[in-house]
């Protein structure tokens, strides 16, 4: 694909993480099933700690509250208190997270679990974060232009900061000057691109916002941010009215910075 040139009042890019920087199987491959092989593992060796106590806790509130709204899930009394039944316990814990993966559930119980599993394996050297091989000397080259690097992504500013901190190219969150998650607002909704602005402290215009979710897309451009769409591998097909109106890029490497030395 012919390179793309972004506004010269480009002050800022925001990055998308899923199947922009990093491969989009990653997530589905690699991270999830981790959970599923591991979780037994991790519940049995940090039952006892306040940490995994909070998290069992939060899922006990999760189950409670998705009764009150006649939501499906397995229903079992999670007692952390009890510890003369703790494999049966620990069980209930398993069935119930299980349910919420297969079930694509984004709750803040089952995120917080999963970030604290993450933390443990990428720290152990079981997990490394995937890296797209264009992405660190891009942006390693808009830095050294002048302009600020942001993620966004829908996973937790802790997520991200692990899969960067412990990615296959080594600690490379130094990139980045800060990240933002879903606490700022749906990625799918204009006026998160406006926050993020205000964050950041610039305007909607001097920001250039690259995702692979058209959805996304075109929340940020409805706000005034310049937009590129990433196709990677695996990523959703694009249709024919998308690639009409959307700038396409394959790699970072790509886009060009007009009216900078």
């Amino acid at each position: 694909m012919a390179t793309v040139s972004i506004p010269a009042c480009t002050s800022a890019l925001l990055l998308d993480i899923e199947g922009t920087t990093t491969p989009i199987t990653f997530v589905k491959d690699i991270l999830f099933p981790f959970i599923k092989e591991h979780l037994e593992e991790y519940l049995s060796t940090h039952w006892e700690e306040d940490e995994c106590k909070q998290d069992v806790h939060l899922l006990k509130k999760q189950i409670e509250e998705d009764m009150k709204q006649n939501r499906a899930c397995p229903v079992h009394a999670v007692d952390q208190t009890v510890h003369t039944d703790e494999e049966k316990a620990i069980r209930e814990v398993m069935d119930n997270v299980l349910w919420q993966m297969a079930a694509d559930r984004k709750s803040t119980a089952l995120k917080q679990l999963q970030g604290h599993m993450w933390r443990a394996a990428y720290a152990s050297g079981r997990i490394k974060g995937e890296i797209y091989p264009d992405v660190v000397p891009s942006i390693k080259r808009w830095r050294a232009k002048g302009l600020k690097v942001f993620i966004y992504s829908s996973g937790s500013v802790e997520a991200q900061k692990l899969l960067f901190g412990y990615s296959v190219e080594g600690d490379v969150l130094d990139l980045f000057d800060g990240h933002f998650d879903t606490s700022i607002g749906p990625k799918v909704d204009s006026k998160s691109y406006e926050r993020i602005a205000e964050r950041i402290g610039c305007q909607p215009e001097e920001i250039t916002f690259l995702t692979d979710v058209t959805r996304e897309a075109k929340a940020a451009e409805d706000v005034g941010v310049n937009v590129a769409v990433v196709v990677r591998p695996g990523n959703m097909e694009l249709t024919d009215e998308e690639r009409a109106h959307y700038n396409l890029l394959t790699s970072f490497s790509q886009l060009e910075l007009t009216g900078r030395a």
